[in-house]
């Protein structure tokens, strides 16, 4: 018989911005085949079924149809396509446009890469060619998730007109692109708006007036706090948060031209770093957010992770910390799309560890077990106070016991 876990369903006393017509809080249903043989990997995330928590993350691996559909082919749980705008003709891409850093410090080419950073832009291609080819993955996958992720100018109709032709594709949730490091700040995009919570603020409450599919608002971790934009954009009706996008980085420098990495006729740009070296900041940040949301949101809010995911177990952490979904991105352009399988095979491989049959076993488990600097200094000023009380035994004849008596004594020889 199939076990059911239900989360805590919305609030009553919500606002009336979080519940229009048509929109799938992140109450979620999750069912788990107790007793069967292999760890159940499906999620259902603000209504959102998906086969596995691993989500294509907005990016080259989604920038058109033939990756995309690659992608569902190969077993991925969701696909969030690369980011679209209104006007794809501002966007002007240059190549070279990656800079990868490498484990050994000489830059041997057999060293593992542990960082990678871009300087690539949203999609270069018309919304109306994207548009369409979600449309058709949709009609060939149609039980299959797919996400768009969305960004504009500073401009409530222009938000407006994008998210209303997005969903008429037929996607089944947005992202939005507060997050992007590089690209065009000056017209208020991507970490521009998720930098300012005033602006941010103003624009969220722009798309969520708007859309009528779950909404995840993808966080910068380029800020001091990434609790502030988390909880307004969250206050202003998202239905979830995406988190960490790159940190703002220079790669290096190339000590035989002096010229910085990667170099496009002579000259470079600070750009966005990712892979298995952002791990652990990404970590901290998922953390921070996950904190917010189970202290200020008990009604349930949703939470996708990413940040240099390359194998199950760095997906367990981020689950272990309360996520719900993991986005892979640069571990998909390193390895390929058929990452997904070592995927999952090693979540199992740790849920079957831990006899957990299901990710909302041990979804937010690790979190309890943060706090703060003082907290830890007590803990253990009491913890050595408890092991030097057990090793020298009992402090007064009032403290023997009849049944342990042996033991008592015993506690009290010196060897």
């Amino acid at each position: 018989m199939e076990s059911l876990t239900l989360r805590a369903s919305p609030s009553s006393t919500a606002s009336p911005l979080l519940r229009l017509p048509g929109r799938r809080r992140a109450a979620s249903v999750r069912v788990s085949a107790s007793g069967a043989g292999e760890p159940d990997l499906s999620v259902t995330v603000n209504g959102l079924k998906m086969p596995n928590p691993f989500v294509i993350g907005s990016g080259p691996p989604g920038t058109n149809y033939t990756v995309m559909k690659r992608a569902f082919d190969e077993g991925w749980g969701g696909v969030i396509a690369k980011t679209v705008s209104l006007d794809a003709g501002k966007v002007i891409n240059v190549t070279p446009r990656y800079a990868r850093l490498r484990a050994d410090p000489n830059g041997s080419t057999k060293s593992p890469i542990i960082g990678w950073q871009n300087i690539e832009l949203i999609s270069d291609r018309p919304l109306e060619t994207m548009l369409n080819e979600f449309k058709q993955l949709k009609k060939e996958y149609p039980d299959r998730i797919l996400i768009g992720s969305i960004m504009e100018e500073y401009n409530k109709a222009a938000w407006h007109e994008l998210i209303e032709r997005v969903e008429e594709s037929g996607v089944d949730a947005l992202e939005i692109n507060f997050s992007c490091p590089h690209g065009m700040p000056e017209r208020k995009m991507g970490a521009a708006v998720g930098q300012d919570c005033a602006l941010l603020e103003e624009v969220s409450g722009w798309i969520n007036e708007k859309a009528t599919v779950p909404v995840w608002s993808k966080m910068t971790p380029n800020i001091t706090d990434i609790t502030q934009p988390s909880r307004i954009a969250l206050k202003s009706g998202s239905e979830g948060i995406a988190a960490i996008n790159t940190i703002m980085s220079v790669m290096g420098i190339d000590l035989k031209t002096l010229r910085p990495e990667p170099c496009v006729e002579g000259y470079s740009t600070p750009g966005g770093y990712s892979a298995r070296a952002v791990h652990p900041i990404a970590l901290a940040k998922v953390m921070q957010i996950a904190r917010l949301i189970k202290e200020e949101f008990p009604e349930g809010r949703s939470l996708s992770a990413i940040g240099g995911v390359e194998t199950g177990n760095d997906a367990a952490e981020f689950i272990l910390l309360g996520a719900d979904t993991v986005q892979v991105c640069t571990g998909v352009m390193m390895h390929g799309y058929g990452l997904v399988k070592k995927l999952c095979t090693e979540l199992q491989d740790f849920m079957r560890m831990h006899d957990f049959t299901s990710i909302e076993d041990f979804r937010g488990a690790s979190l309890p077990y943060f706090t703060t600097h003082t907290d830890l200094v007590q803990r253990q000023k009491e913890a050595i106070k408890q092991r030097k009380a057990i090793r020298m035994g009992l402090q007064s004849d009032k403290d023997w016991t009849g049944d342990g008596f042996v033991k008592e004594t015993e506690s009290m020889v010196s060897n």
